[in-house]
This record gives C-alpha cells, structure tokens and sequence, in this order.
C-alpha cells in the first residue's frame, strides 16, 4: 500500500477527537450515583465528607492504619463518604481509622481470604470468557460469565465458584461476549498486511527519554508497530513499548521529538479536560470514558483488580488473560481500545481494554490502570506524575482485592514472554507467546488485516479483535516493538502486579 507523504506537525493527535455521543454531561455529578444504606455509622469520629478523587488517598491512610484488619473499601458517592472494611480489627486501630474520617463496617471476609478465592478461580476456572474482581461493597468475589460459557464450562465454573463457600463469591452471566474493542475506530491508525488496523489514543505523556509519546492499549501495540492520525497517512509514532496479554498498555513515541503532545482529553463539542495526574480508581467513583468510535460515555468502577480471560484467536481451547484491571460499567465498542478513563478533575486512569456489550446495551468494560502503565514504562504524566502517584488508591486495597486473582499471577502474566501462562493458563500456552496477544489469529496477523482492519469495524472485528491483540502474531513479527519489548516488557507486566501488590 503506497503512502502519502503528509508534513510532519508539532500538533499532536487530539486524544479521543471525536463528538461526544450520549454522554452525561461532563460538568454535572452523576445522576447515577449508587447510595448504599446499610453501613456501619461512623460514630467515634469525624467522617469526612470528600470527593472521589481524595477518596483514594484516604484509602491508602487507612490501610496503613488497620494492616491485616483491612478488607477493601469503596466510595459512597450518594453520601461522599470512604466506607473501609474491617475483619477482626483492634479496638484501637479501628478508633484511629474512623478518627482519619473514614466509615468503619465489619465484614467476614478478608482480604488474604479474598486472595485465596482468586487464586482458586485461576487455577480451576480459567475458562474463555470469564472475569473476576473483588467487590467491596459486598465483601466478594464477584464472577461473571459470558454468553459463549455454556454447558460443561458453565457447570465446571458454578462448581469452583460454590466450592470456594458460603458468602465468598457470586456469580452472574453476561449476555455479551468478552473481546478487546479494537477495530473500527477513527483516532489512530496502522497499516499491516492487507489492511488497517484502527484504536483509540489514551493519554500523552513524556518518555523517560524525555521523547513526546502517548499510552494505548497493548493489544494495539501488539498489532501495529508504526502509527498515523489518518487512515492512509505516513506514520507518525512509532511503538517502543507492548505487552498483552497480561497487561494491555503500549508506549509509543511519536517520530517527530518536536510534537507537542499537551496533556488533555477532548470530550467533543469543543471541550478538553486537562489531564493533570495519573489517579488510582476507586470502587464507586464515577469515571469518564472518550473513544474514537462511541465518543464520551460514564458510568461507575465496580471492581478492581479484575482477571479477564479472553478466547485465544489462535487456538480454539486458549485463553488470553489480562490480570490487575479496572472493572467499569462504562460502555464501549470496537475501536475505543485505548481509549481514556479519566475523572472530571482530570485524573488519568486507565486505558480502554475490552469487555462485553455495547453503548445500546450496556455491559461490562475492562481498562488497563494508567498508573501501572507509567511506573512499568517510567513515563510521566501530566504535570510529571510518574505512576507512583498510583498506588495511592492502594489500590489493592480498593477491594483488597489486590488479590485479584492473586494478582500475584499478575505476575506470571509476566511471562508474557512466554506469555502462555499468562492466564496462568497454559492455554495461552498454545498461543505460543506471540499470538498470545492473540490472536495472533490475525491469522499472520496480516488479517489482521482483516481483521481487520478494523476498518470495518466493525462487527466480526470485535471479534477479530481482540485479536488485533492478536496481532500478537505480528508481534512474533517482531515488529512489535520488537515483540522483544514485549517480552520486556515481561517487566512491563510486573508492574501491572503492581496494582494487585499495594
């Protein structure tokens, strides 16, 4: 395919430019807010009333403050309250937590427990098309299943999840199907064997090179290694950095070391939001999405840490799994993969990744933590936020559920070199690393192409899709950042156990 040569400009790709389709206003709270009734007072001290953004910071006090007696915590955002969970928690330190302003509830199940739970779920339950997170307002595991886990895997999943016992885990179905939202987007594009590939911009951040660059999601990274703000235009940027599965982020640099790349989401309609800071989620909070395909869309977090396994494009019994992400009620749709999901005081905090559904329906939507990209990259944000700020939300702690799915696997995510067990199933196995990402399927990635090319966004794409992650193949291309990186960035993926170990 011949290229165009295009001017290289020093105006960098608005991130997400695209018409805000149905979205909430951006300046008004969320209608929507979840107002749980039933939590312990907050008697013996001073609650504080606070926004969500600050919720995380309290958070990561209080769980300091209570150690192995915390148990997760969530944002009420009816009454703007940190409500933190307490199992078998000192008389005094619970004084001290409640003194710091936070809402102090006993639950049953802790946070080691909740970890033990996730752990088992990896172990005997990673089926394609199942996710796990850990929520805290209801002190379980929270297990879904889409629609394409039927018969013996169904049975084999409603057993693992009543063997974990009474009041530990609940299990739901979806009616959509889990896949990376790659394809049909408008924001960022690459060409590769017989098509293009299309996602969505995330966030612009500073390399720790010092290089202009920006965040995507690392199945788009997988894909494509050279990338252009129009269709069939020269590239612009090129990937130095991917890794899925496992972690889904990628850095790519753009080629011109003079792009100014200002930190800022345009929401459509003439507005931006000014990114100041990578921000940890917190279960409850309210958050924003921006995609090149659905626009701007809000909706709530509801879990973190969550576990997804996604159909191997490559081998018909393979799971990629992603470990250590965001669990949303956001809706999206092909092509709004790496997207941002950013707060309305300008929080980065995560990268579009995948999930079920669509912005008709509603669903579920997964998103790679902001935070874990920066620290595992060592690029910053904003006003130079490295990722650290993260941990504030102690994240795990969100849900304990660092856990996640013992996160710890998180870690042998890492392997993403190997990248098989990424699910800590082997099945990725199958996938031999590359098509890990899946879908390799791409079937040489060059269909990605067909995938494709996402042009056509599609429909199948979605479900080629997530093979775009596929891709990875290409990666096996090597291209990928020299799909080393992407072994590389088996430290990469590391840091997406960061977000479980806080």
């Amino acid at each position: 395919m011949s290229h165009k040569r295009m001017p290289k400009r020093k105006a960098a790709i608005a991130v997400g430019g695209v018409a805000a389709l149905g979205a909430a206003a951006l300046l008004l709270p969320n209608a929507n807010a979840s107002q749980d009734k039933d939590e312990a007072s907050g008697a013996g001290g001073s609650v504080k009333t606070l926004k969500a953004g600050d919720a995380s910071d309290l958070a990561a006090q209080v769980q300091k403050i209570l150690g192995d007696a915390f148990a997760g915590s969530y944002y009420d955002s009816g009454k703007q309250q940190l409500v933190v969970n307490v199992v078998n928690g000192d008389k005094n330190v619970i004084v001290q937590a409640k003194k710091a302003g936070a809402v102090v509830r006993d639950v049953n199940n802790s946070t080691a427990e909740l970890r033990a739970a996730a752990k088992t779920l990896k172990t005997r339950a990673t089926i394609p098309g199942t996710s796990w997170a850990v929520d805290p307002r209801t002190n379980k595991v929270l297990v879904t299943a889409d629609s394409t886990v039927t018969g013996a895997k169904w049975n084999r999943l409603q057993s693992t999840v009543r063997g974990l016992g009474s009041g530990m885990a609940t299990l739901k179905k979806s009616a959509g199907t889990f896949k990376p939202f790659v394809s049909g987007g408008d924001a960022i594009f690459s060409q590769v064997q017989g098509g293009n590939v299309r996602c969505s911009l995330g966030f612009n951040v500073t390399a720790s090179d010092g290089s202009p660059a920006f965040l995507t999601a690392g199945h788009c990274g997988v894909a494509a290694k050279e990338w252009s703000d129009s269709q069939n235009g020269q590239p612009i940027a090129t990937v130095d950095q991917a890794t899925f599965p496992g972690s889904d982020f990628s850095l790519v640099k753009y080629d011109d070391t003079a792009t100014q790349a200002p930190s800022e989401v345009n929401t459509g309609n003439g507005q931006t939001v000014q990114i100041k800071q990578a921000a940890d989620a917190t279960v409850g909070e309210t958050v924003f999405r921006m995609g090149s395909t659905t626009g701007l869309h809000n909706g709530q977090v509801t879990g973190l840490d969550a576990t997804v396994n996604f159909q191997s494009e490559t081998d018909p019994n393979g799971v990629d799994t992603v470990n250590g992400l965001i669990q949303t009620n956001v809706c999206a749709e092909p092509g709004d993969s790496g997207g941002s999901l950013f707060t309305q005081e300008g929080g980065a905090v995560g990268l579009t990744s995948g999930g079920s559904g669509d912005c008709t329906n509603g669903g579920e939507t997964f998103f790679q933590p902001v935070t874990a990209a920066l620290q595992a990259t060592g690029a910053t944000l904003g006003a130079g936020d490295q990722a650290g700020g993260g941990d504030q939300a102690g994240a795990g702690d969100q849900s304990g559920a660092g856990d996640q799915a013992g996160a710890g696997d998180q870690s042998g995510a890492g392997d993403q070199s190997g990248a098989g067990d990424q699910s800590g199933a082997g099945d990725q196995s199958g996938a031999g690393a590359g098509d890990q990402s899946g879908a390799g399927d791409q079937s040489g990635a060059g269909d990605q192409a067909g995938a494709g090319d996402q042009s056509g966004a599609g429909e199948g794409d979605q479900a080629g899709a997530g093979d775009q992650s596929g891709a990875g193949d290409q990666s096996g291309a090597g291209d990928q950042s020299g799909a080393g990186h992407q072994s590389g960035s088996g430290s990469a993926d590391d840091g997406s156990s960061l977000t479980g170990s806080n």
